[in-house]
């Protein structure tokens, strides 16, 4: 028996599809439709309570993979809203899975259904365009009107096309203006020369000095470089060479020879493998947790000629087997690509036509498929940064996450602590606390301890004592705890915090530990107990995180101990003085930076900065003998 899943907050209870009372046109239930599917290829089509289609399928057969949705337990909650949401279903019957893979492509473009894998394509990027005019022009667009021009991409990359285009114009000197040249018009001598010419970017067909048949030869061969056939015109051009030397036409020769270096030098920067790979796809795959990214490589005679990109919002359950599918169908028509030869990272379950998969393990192939699958995390990153610059929280989030699923946590540590001790000999002891929030310092919940019932230089049970104040006010005050506690140290600290956490004050939460190096330098991160090591390289964004978080507490550490001894040798001097208050006190240590300078300063200097009657005071305290003797 079918049936459909919903999910309660207790459990997920089935319910029968034959009590559905919603039916399709001809009153038969959705347990009926199913029922009378065939075993065949071919599309489905999901509707709502609203005839609207919210799933379009590919199947090849359609009966088992339809039944799939009905007898299965769904985890994912959107599959789960979408089998929820389905009132009734059509289907299309087709002779092959091949047409069941296009023709589901065609429905998604066309009605956009809503639990579809769906294209983002928000950009359009730039094509060549060579006009359909008497005297054609070569120019980047991207708009396509193919009423107008001949389009050749699109280009993902903005580099390629332009580095195209430059040695296009450096080559052939075609026309750049936009004037409506035609042959009747040049004879009539409606145009005159411009500048183009004159600094020799133009030959001039305006006023009759090319010919069209010589400008459409241009053209043609630009259009071979274009599509990768480099080769073809660098040995025409090597043939005609060599004939007009050997007619001792050496100035004719010597322009064919530039373009021919030019030509030369193109190739060498745009041919990657060997020439025998020729007129093939190849296709790099790249996910996360909510999009697909698929590029495309379109290879000629060894060089790529196009490369391209897009991004697919995933909804429900489709398989990277799936997208990758639908993706090559989409690519190849929108870079009208008839290549017999398709590279793929993994076997799809389709078959096309007339083109032959491969999966290459070695070889120029190989390096082609790195290479597109090396385009396609380049994409991935770089969208990631993008939306990181629009939303600079995305980033603290995301490394926060990442820690999430290191540590194996229950939840995002949102809120990170971390302790750190500072002491000389286990004089002026004191330890300092840093709170980290969405992975920024939040500086005032930092806080500074006196190290009040341990004697001499005892790290631990200085630590003991810091975690036990600290959290013991946090309970009193009813303060929310943090999610993950980090100890400057390694498996000693981490024991000494734990006690504390688990043993004494009977709370549940994680601890991370950060030894160093004999550089003083973050090492590795250890959790849990005892202790691991979690896998980390120090060049990831998330070890530089924690690296941060550990120099941090240290410095606020180190910072409070210096103050403390620094106020301590000051009090020793200047505070025993009555008298003298801690304002005057602060400006005379900030005028002559040590007490020692304050006791061999004459009067005056003195006067100066506290006035007449403490300076009295001050210059007597310091200098008894003089003033006794007066």
């Amino acid at each position: 028996m079918f049936h459909v899943e919903q999910k309660s907050d207790l459990d997920i209870k089935p319910v029968n599809i034959n009590e559905n009372p919603t039916a399709d046109a001809t009153g038969l239930s959705l347990q009926s439709q199913i029922d009378l599917l065939p075993e065949k290829p071919g599309v489905y089509q999901y509707f709502n309570k609203k005839d609207e289609i919210i799933y379009v399928g590919k199947a090849k057969n359609l009966k088992k993979r339809v039944s799939s949705y009905f007898t299965k337990t769904h985890e994912i909650a959107k599959l789960r809203v979408l089998v929820n949401n389905i009132s009734y279903l059509r289907f299309i019957v087709v002779d092959t899975p091949e047409d069941a893979l296009l023709l589901e492509n065609n429905l998604i473009k066309e009605y956009m259904p809503r639990y579809n894998a769906m294209l983002k394509d928000g950009k359009t990027y730039p094509s060549i365009c060579i006009t359909k005019e008497e005297f054609p022009r070569v120019f980047k667009t991207r708009n396509i009107d193919k009423r107008y021009g001949e389009y050749f991409g699109p280009f993902s990359s903005v580099w390629t096309i332009n580095a195209i285009l430059e040695i296009i114009h450096k080559l052939y000197k075609i026309r750049t203006c936009r004037l409506p040249l035609t042959e009747e018009k040049i004879a009539e001598g409606k145009f005159k020369l411009c500048l183009e010419y004159h600094i020799k970017n133009c030959k001039g067909p305006c006023e009759g000095l090319q010919t069209r048949e010589d400008y459409r030869n241009d053209i043609d061969e630009i259009r071979k470089i274009i599509q990768g056939d480099a080769v073809e015109i660098s040995k025409l051009l090597l043939q005609k060479m060599k004939k007009l030397a050997s007619e001792f036409r050496f100035e004719e020769a010597n322009e064919l020879k530039q373009k021919y270096e030019l030509i030369e030098n193109y190739r060498s920067k745009s041919i990657i493998a060997n020439s025998v790979v020729n007129n093939t796809d190849v296709f790099g795959y790249e996910e996360d947790e909510n999009s697909a990214y698929v590029n495309i490589l379109r290879i000629s005679k060894g060089a790529i000629i196009q490369g391209y990109t897009i991004e697919y919002r995933k909804q429900i359950d489709e398989t990277k087997e799936d997208i990758l599918a639908t993706a090559i169908v989409e690519l190849r028509e929108r870079l009208e690509s008839n290549s017999r030869e398709i590279i793929v990272p993994f076997p799809i379950d389709y078959e096309l036509s007339g083109v032959k998969f491969i999966i290459p393990q070695r070889g120029d192939r190989r390096k082609l498929l790195d290479l597109s699958i090396q385009n396609v995390k380049q994409y991935k990153v770089e969208k990631l940064k993008r939306a990181e610059k629009l939303n600079p929280d995305q980033k603290s989030i995301r490394l926060l996450t990442e820690i999430k699923d290191k540590l194996q946590l229950e939840k995002i540590p949102m809120t990170i602590e971390a302790f750190d001790n500072s002491n000389i000999s286990g004089s002026d002891a004191v330890a300092a606390c840093v709170v980290f929030k969405k992975g920024k310092p939040s500086k005032k919940d930092y806080r500074k301890y006196n190290i009040k019932t341990v004697e001499g230089p005892d790290d631990y049970a200085s630590m003991k004592e810091v975690v036990r104040r600290r959290y013991n006010r946090m309970i009193d005050e009813n303060s929310t705890l943090p999610d993950l506690i980090i100890a400057d140290g390694g498996m000693g600290q981490m024991e000494v915090i734990r006690k504390v956490i688990e043993d004494e004050l009977k709370l549940t939460i994680p601890i991370a530990g950060l030894p160093k190096d004999s550089k003083h330098k973050t090492r590795e991160l250890l959790f849990g107990f005892p202790p691991k090591t979690i896998g980390l390289k120090p060049n990831e964004s998330l070890f530089r995180l924690l690296a941060n978080i550990q120099d941090e507490v240290h410095r606020f550490a180190l910072k409070f101990h210096r103050d403390k001894r620094s106020k301590k040798q000051t009090a020793s001097e200047l505070d025993n003085i009555k008298g003298i208050g801690e304002k005057s006190k602060n400006n005379l240590i900030k005028h002559f930076k040590s007490v020692k300078r304050i006791r061999t300063a004459d009067f005056s200097d003195i006067e100066k900065v506290i006035g007449t009657h403490r300076a009295t005071i001050i210059y007597d305290y310091f200098n008894p003998s003089l003033t006794s003797s007066e």
